[in-house]
C-alpha cells in the first residue's frame, strides 16, 4: 500500500491509478500539516499575508476584514470553478488528486488537516471530482482545474462515483463524508499549484513507456520478418555511441530476438567470397526505419526518463504560494506555482511520442509497399489482388493520425498570453501541454494497433509463426486472439479499436 509521507515515485502512482491500491497517510504528515496550520494562524495576525487577509491576483491590494476571511476562501473556490470543454477522464484526475495530496503533506501550505483526511478518503473510495479540460493557463498553477477539486472538498460541485456523474452532496451523504474545515487559506492552498498538469503528466509518462515497449517489440518483429542482418543491433556497434538510450534499445531488441531463427549474420552471407557478382539481389543494408531503430528510439527513451524525473521532482515539491516555513518561522511569497517545468517536459514528451508514431507509420508503409519489401503482397493482402484490399483502408487511418500528431507536437511552452489584468503577464500553459500530450499518446496507440495487425498478417502470409522469436510469437498469439486471420475483406474499425484497447491496457515485456 503506497503511503503519503512527502515523497512519491512513479511506481506509487502506478499502484494507485492503474491497480486501484488504497493509500495511507503517515501520522507524521498530520503532525507536520497541523504545525504548519497552527504557525500560519498565529503568524498571520497583524501581518499582511497574501491570500489570507488580502484579495487575490491584481486585487491583492485590498485588505480583507478578519470577519470575512473565511468567506474569502469560499469565494475564491466558487468563482474559479469555471472550467469548460470535456471532462478530464477520472484516471488523470485521480493522479492529480494524489499529486495535490502529496504536495499539501509537505507542510508548506498551512491548510487544515481535514484536507488531508478527506482527500485520502476520496482517493480510496474512488470518488473523483468533475474537472474540465479547459481553463488553466498554468501560471498560478492550475487555478481553474484545481478549483473544481476544491469545490468537491467543500461539499459542492459534482463527482464521478460508481460510473455515474452525481452531485457531491448526494455522494457525501451516501458515504458519510464531511466537507473540509475552512479557516485560513484552504481555498488558495488547494487551487494554487501545478498538481493537475503534473498528475496528467505522470500518467502520460506511464502510457508513453508502455507505447515504447510495443514499439520496440514491433521494430524487433519487422526485422525478423524481412530477415534483416543483425549487426545494426549488435553491442559492438551500439557501444561506439555513448548514449544510454541507444544502447538500451539495442539491448532490448537483441533480447527480443535472441531465439529468432530468421535474423541473419552478415558474415554468413556478405563477408564470404562474392567474386563475380556485380549486382546484389538482396539488400546490403535495410531501410532506416528498420536499421536505425536504436538511434531513433534511443533519444525517445532518454527523453522519457528525463521527463519522468522532472514530473516526480514536481510531485514532491511545494508548488503553491505563499510558502509556509515553520522551521524558519516565516512565510515566503514567490512563484512556485508556475508550471514551466511541466509545460516544457510535456512538449518534449509529445515530440518524441510523435517521432515514435512516425517510425511506426514508416515501418507500416514498408510492410504495405510490396516494391519496398519484395516479400509481401501489396497492403499485406492475403486475398485476391484487385478484388480484395487487405490492410489498404487502415493505412489511411494510420497516415491521418500520424499527421495529426505532427501538427499537435508544436510546443505549448512558448504560447503565453498575458491575462489576469496583466498580473499573470507570462504563463506556462502547462495543463494544455499535458492534455495535448495525452491526445498525442492516444493517437500513437491507434497507429501502433494498425501496425501490430499488419505485422501479424505478414507473419501469417510468410508462414513463419514457428521461426519468429518466442517474444514475437507471444505477441502474435495475443493479437490473433483479437483479430483472426482474414483473406476476405472485413470491417476493420472494431478490430483496430480492440487492439488499441488491448495494448493501452497491457504491457509488452
Amino acid at each position: 500500500m503506497p503511503k503519503i509521507k512527502g515523497k512519491l515515485e512513479i511506481e506509487d502512482f502506478y499502484k494507485v491509478i492503474f491497480k486501484d491500491q488504497p493509500i495511507s497517510v503517515d501520522k507524521k504528515v498530520f503532525e507536520t500539516v497541523q504545525k504548519s496550520f497552527d504557525f500560519l494562524k498565529e503568524f498571520s495576525k497583524n501581518k499582511v499575508i497574501y491570500g489570507v487577509n488580502t484579495g487575490f491576483g491584481p486585487m491583492a491590494q485590498y485588505k480583507i476584514k478578519d470577519s470575512e476571511r473565511i468567506q474569502l476562501q469560499y469565494n475564491l473556490i466558487r468563482s474559479h470553478a469555471s472550467g469548460s470543454g470535456n471532462p478530464i477522464p477520472p484516471k488523470y484526475v485521480k493522479a492529480a488528486m494524489l499529486a495535490r495530496l502529496n504536495t499539501l503533506s509537505l507542510g508548506n501550505s498551512g491548510v487544515h488537516t481535514s484536507v488531508i483526511t478527506l482527500m485520502t478518503e476520496l482517493i480510496n473510495r474512488d470518488i473523483i471530482p468533475l474537472i474540465y479540460e479547459h481553463g488553466g493557463v498554468g501560471a498560478s498553477g492550475d487555478l481553474v482545474q484545481l478549483a473544481h477539486l476544491a469545490l468537491v472538498l467543500i461539499g459542492e460541485g459534482e463527482v464521478f462515483y460508481k460510473g455515474e456523474r452525481k452531485a457531491t452532496q448526494e455522494v457525501f451523504e451516501a458515504e458519510n463524508l464531511e466537507a473540509i474545515t475552512v479557516e485560513i487559506r484552504e481555498g488558495l492552498g488547494l487551487i494554487n499549484g501545478t498538481s493537475v498538469m503534473t498528475g496528467i503528466g505522470v500518467v502520460n509518462t506511464i502510457y508513453s513507456r508502455r507505447l515504447l515497449e510495443w514499439m520496440i517489440a514491433c521494430s524487433s518483429a519487422i526485422n525478423e520478418i524481412v530477415q534483416a542482418y543483425d549487426d545494426h543491433l549488435s553491442k559492438d556497434l551500439n557501444q561506439t555511441k555513448r548514449h544510454f538510450g541507444q544502447r538500451e534499445i539495442a539491448r532490448a531488441m537483441r533480447s527480443h530476438l535472441k531465439d529468432s531463427t530468421l535474423t541473419r549474420k552478415r558474415e554468413h552471407h556478405l563477408y564470404t567470397d562474392n567474386n563475380g557478382i556485380t549486382v546484389f539481389e538482396e539488400k546490403v543494408q535495410e531501410y532506416y526505419s528498420l536499421r536505425c531503430v536504436p538511434q531513433i528510439l534511443g533519444p525517445i527513451l532518454d527523453t522519457l526518463n528525463n521527463v519522468e524525473a522532472i514530473m516526480i521532482e514536481e510531485v514532491n515539491s511545494a508548488n503553491d504560494n505563499p510558502i509556509v516555513n515553520v522551521e524558519n518561522q516565516n512565510v515566503y511569497h514567490g512563484g512556485n506555482f508556475h508550471g514551466d517545468y511541466v509545460s516544457l517536459e510535456m512538449d518534449k514528451l509529445k515530440i518524441v511520442v510523435t517521432k515514435m508514431t512516425m517510425l511506426a507509420e514508416r515501418q507500416l508503409n514498408y510492410l504495405m509497399n510490396s516494391k519496398l519489401n519484395d516479400i509481401l503482397p501489396p497492403f499485406v493482402n492475403l486475398g485476391k489482388l484487385g478484388l480484395n484490399f487487405g490492410m489498404q483502408g487502415v493505412q489511411f487511418t494510420a497516415t491521418s493520425t500520424t499527421a495529426e500528431n505532427q501538427m499537435l507536437s508544436n510546443p505549448m511552452y512558448v504560447h503565453s498570453i498575458p491575462n489576469n489584468n496583466d498580473n499573470q503577464d507570462i504563463v506556462s500553459m502547462g495543463t494544455n501541454a499535458a492534455l495535448i500530450t495525452k491526445k498525442v499518446i492516444e493517437n500513437g496507440f491507434e497507429v501502433m494497433a494498425i501496425h501490430l495487425i499488419t505485422i501479424v498478417q505478414a507473419i501469417e502470409f510468410l508462414k513463419v509463426q514457428d521461426k519468429v522469436s518466442s517474444k514475437t510469437k507471444s505477441m502474435y498469439d495475443a493479437i490473433r486472439m483479437i483479430v483472426p486471420p482474414f483473406d476476405k475483406d472485413v470491417v476493420m474499425y472494431p478490430y483496430v479499436n480492440k487492439v488499441k484497447n488491448y495494448i493501452i491496457n497491457h504491457q509488452n515485456n
